[in-house]
């Protein structure tokens, strides 16, 4: 409801930076055309920064619509590099087009909800003062020269205020997603991000495999080895002990059973840590039910998944689950989680939610960064909410595919 009562402001809004876009881009091209001259060095990066201002305000309205833009500027500043960037003539071609294929959806969504109000709440106020004057008096379809025939124009008016904000909200996505056309990146520059993703991951990977690596081959070297090589030091010297001293024998024996078990143990932690047999046996769902017992943390789960992802895809989200687990524990204390796993168009969707005090930075610290960057492998993506205050919303999204239960 807030989303249709706010419809009209979104409506305005649009109206007037589509003013500002055009005259922000005839800016652009006149100090293009006096770069010839050399005065338009001086003016022509100015003027892509106010355009680029404007057009980065229709990306935040369209982003407040459901339609995410990403911003497809690079690190150019010169005015050679603004005039040869692709992303300033995209601009120039938005602000010029926008307006003529999309300013009668914001007109409608503005005007249809502004006209009822003043059938409404107007009209019938005024109708005999201007019949009073010598003038005529109509709303739409109806001649207002009666108190009657005014308060026909109520209901009228606020149909269409209820007609105006229930379709406005959904002219307004349509007119998004051409503007998502014009303003997001084009195919070229997202071919251009994808190399250099994919380069910043694969070092990253690397770097947490080798990590990973480490970290096992230290585990087993202070661990289990150690246990194990304990426990055949002890069987040696119960095998000497067999004959002279079978008590003593006796005792090593059961000491070299009880490290045994310890090994064991820790062997399945360490299994546990690379993938662990709950989330192979059961699933992503139950596996982070699972990590919810073992955090102490009051987390509900629900969970729409109709069948399984890839088992790698699986352990990267279980495992950014138990980071968040992590953080909310350390940070939020006994606040409420609430955990949806979901499926929409090819993407696997986890929603993890608290209500701690909020205020959570996404620059601050390594753990969502790893998140990240775990994710960022499987082309996922991590998108914070967290207002100060709370409460916090954490959103993982990783493209895949479902293989049947």
């Amino acid at each position: 409801m807030r989303a249709r009562l706010a419809g009209p402001v979104y409506a305005l809004a649009m109206i007037c930076l589509s003013v500002a876009g055009i005259a922000a881009a005839a800016l652009v091209l006149v100090s293009a055309a006096l770069m010839v001259v050399g005065i338009g060095r001086l003016v022509f990066p100015s003027a892509v920064a106010l355009l680029r201002t404007v057009a980065n305000a229709a990306r935040w309205v369209c982003g407040r619509l459901g339609e995410h833009i990403e911003r497809p500027y690079g690190a150019e500043t010169s005015a050679v590099g603004l005039l040869k960037a692709p992303a300033t003539w995209r601009d120039v071609m938005w602000a010029f087009v926008d307006p003529i294929i999309g300013t009668w959806t914001a007109a409608l969504a503005l005007g249809m909800p502004l006209y009822g109000l003043y059938g409404a709440a107007v009209q019938p106020w005024v109708w005999r003062a201007n019949l009073d004057a010598g003038g005529t008096n109509s709303y739409g379809p109806i001649h207002v020269t009666s108190t009657p025939a005014a308060l026909l124009a109520v209901p009228v008016g606020i149909g269409l205020i209820a007609l105006g904000l229930y379709i406005g909200p959904e002219l307004l996505r349509l007119r998004a997603s051409w503007i998502a056309d014009m303003l997001g990146p084009s195919r070229t520059t997202e071919l251009e991000k994808r190399v250099e993703t994919l380069a910043d991951t694969r070092a990253d990977t690397v770097d947490a495999q080798a990590a990973e690596l480490r970290r096992i081959e230290r585990d087993l070297h202070d661990g289990a080895q150690a246990r194990l090589v304990a426990l055949g030091i002890g069987l040696g010297n119960a095998e000497r002990l067999f004959d002279g001293d079978p008590d003593a024998a006796k005792q090593l024996v059961a000491a070299a059973r009880e490290a045994s078990s310890q090994a064991l143990d820790e062997l399945r932690d360490l299994v546990r840590g690379v993938h662990p047999p709950v989330l192979a046996d059961r699933g992503l769902a139950d596996a982070i039910r699972a990590l919810a017992l073992d955090s102490l943390l009051d987390v509900d789960v629900a969970s729409e998944l109709t069948g399984r992802p890839a088992p790698a895809v699986e352990s990267a989200v279980y495992f950014a689950v138990n980071e968040l687990f992590a953080n909310i524990g350390k940070y939020a204390g006994n606040a409420a989680v609430h955990v949806t796993l979901g499926y929409h168009h090819g993407v696997l969707r986890c929603t993890v939610t608290d209500d701690g005090d909020g205020g959570v930075d996404p620059a601050n610290g390594t753990g969502l960064q790893g998140i990240r960057s775990r994710l960022a492998v499987f082309d996922g993506t991590v998108a914070i909410d967290s207002p100060p205050g709370g409460p916090t919303h954490v959103r993982l999204e990783v493209p895949c595919a479902l293989r049947s239960e």
